[in-house]
């Protein structure tokens, strides 16, 4: 059975404002000196938003768009955690030269009509 016009207008206005939350994101960290790896990388166990790297580090970021900054750190449940966990040691498999320094988890939160805010190391003690 399909969903009403309206549901599916406000899924495609929440998928573009979350593209766009991504790619302001990607800018914010570009300017705070990493270089953008991949966007919106799937692989079979998972997605991660963004992968960028400053060194040696190599950070998987999670995007949230929300009206405020707890309602987005409550967004992300423990299962998705470990979805984004296992695609970032997919893709550090994947990857040739062995595995880098440092890697780390972190989050950018997208509110309205305020700055994104970068939030380092936000799922600690997650081992890789």
């Amino acid at each position: 059975m399909r969903g009403r016009a309206g549901d599916t207008a406000s899924r495609q206005a929440a998928f573009r404002r979350g593209h766009l939350a991504e790619a302001l994101a990607a800018g914010l960290l570009t300017l705070k000196g990493y270089r953008v790896i991949a966007r919106r990388y799937r692989c079979p166990v998972g997605e991660i938003d963004l992968i960028v790297r400053r060194g040696a580090t190599i950070v998987f970021v999670e995007v949230k768009q929300r009206a405020d900054a707890a309602s987005a750190l409550h967004a992300l449940t423990p299962r998705q955690r470990e979805r984004i966990v296992r695609a970032a040691q997919y893709w550090l498999s994947q990857r040739r030269g062995g595995r880098p320094v440092d890697c780390r988890f972190d989050m950018v939160i997208a509110r309205p009509y305020l700055w994104l805010r970068h939030v380092e190391n936000a799922f600690p003690g997650t081992p890789l």
